[in-house]
């Protein structure tokens, strides 16, 4: 099972993952930046892809909610047959 502990790393070749602690299995997010892009944002580029990684985590989580929020609203509605 993997560990349900996640780390933020920046790779050799610059990539910036998120994976497991235990780095088994493949990352799960990985973002590479252009060369052009790391000259705009200097040494600003770990911090900008914990940002972009926790932006996207509260997306996905709003995504799910409202999924079960609709699930559950269909649940609830009477289904009046005449």
């Amino acid at each position: 099972m993997p560990s349900s502990l996640l780390e933020i790393i920046e790779l050799p070749n610059g990539d910036i993952v998120l994976q497991h602690a235990d780095d088994e299995g493949e990352p799960l997010v990985n973002i590479r930046f252009s060369k052009e892009s790391r000259d705009y944002v200097g040494g600003s580029c770990l911090d900008i892809a914990k940002v972009m990684i926790q932006a996207g985590i509260q997306a996905a989580a709003q995504i799910e909610n409202a999924a079960i929020e609709d699930a559950e609203l269909e649940e609830t509605v009477e289904h009046i047959i005449h």
